[in-house]
């Protein structure tokens, strides 16, 4: 069975902010939750690449988000640099500066990404303080549906005590996905604790899907978590709308890929998780 993980993170050590550092309100849940700080500063590529040969995953789609006043420009670069160096083992989905959020560059930046060979940009609204369907993004959302990219945007909870949650709320990625009806969205995080609204989202629209990177598969599988709307249709109404991702290094693929073949789930909805729906997604990956 192929394995595609659809989010793994820009390696902290590629990046122009070589160490992770932030501001203490924003980290210490995630470190509290997710020990955030030390996985970001001590994964590097050639560790992703042994755990993905481990594992059998053969393909991962790279994102360089920027956070806390990286430049995007920057972080593209990078990117760009690892898939030169690695072109069978991944694709990019790049970065656009979103703090100040100022629509002409943001747009520049999407053509850009387009013309460097990624295969989309990733954003995290909450953290720049605006709304999914904030205008200022929309020159975002509009070239990215013209050159067929696709937006992977942040959803759902924050450990930041920083930004407000409420920034990505699912009638907000509605009405994107009504607004753009062409462009491809991906809900990274899956929009946890807003679950039943997402997989509503995602089942008036076949272009939205929702990804589980950052996330303990065991606790999406378990009964009264708050997942139960969308475990409960990935095998069915839902199977071609899910992505397997890590969010590497915050996941280890290890025991993603473990609690989910534990979860219960039947070998086509793997197969659609595991793979299948990337392929769909992001076309034919090498």
């Amino acid at each position: 069975m192929r394995i595609v993980d659809a989010r793994v993170r820009l390696p902290q050590h590629l990046r122009p902010q070589s160490v992770y550092e932030a501001p203490p309100r924003l980290t210490e849940q995630y470190d509290r939750v997710l020990n955030l700080t030390d996985k970001v500063n001590n994964g590097t590529l050639g560790e992703l690449l042994d755990v993905m040969d481990a594992e059998g995953v053969d393909h991962a789609v790279m994102h360089a988000e920027t956070e806390h006043g990286e430049s995007a420009d920057a972080l593209n670069e990078a990117l760009v640099k690892v898939i030169a160096a690695h072109p069978t083992r991944f694709t990019g989905v790049g970065a656009v500066d979103t703090s100040p959020a100022r629509p002409t560059r943001i747009a520049r930046q999407v053509a850009a990404a387009a013309d460097a060979g990624l295969v989309g940009v990733s954003v995290q609204p909450a953290f720049s303080g605006l709304d999914i369907d904030d205008r200022a993004l929309y020159p975002m959302y509009a070239r990215a549906e013209e050159l067929n990219l696709v937006v992977a945007l942040h959803t759902g909870i924050t450990y930041s005590r920083m930004h407000p949650i409420r920034h990505e709320r699912a009638e907000l990625l509605d009405q994107v996905a009504c607004d753009f009806p062409d462009l491809r969205l991906i809900a990274c995080h899956a929009g946890w604790p807003w679950v039943a609204e997402y997989c509503a989202v995602a089942r008036r629209h076949p272009t939205v899907f929702l990804e589980f990177g950052g996330l303990a598969p065991k606790y999406v599988a378990k009964p009264g978590s708050g997942w139960d709307p969308l475990f409960g249709m990935m095998g069915n109404v839902l199977a071609d709308q899910v992505l397997y991702g890590t969010d590497w290094p915050v996941m280890s693929p290890t025991r993603a890929l473990a609690e989910w073949r534990a979860s219960g789930l039947g070998a086509a909805t793997l197969a659609a998780l595991f793979a299948g729906n990337a392929l769909r997604l992001f076309g034919d990956l090498p």
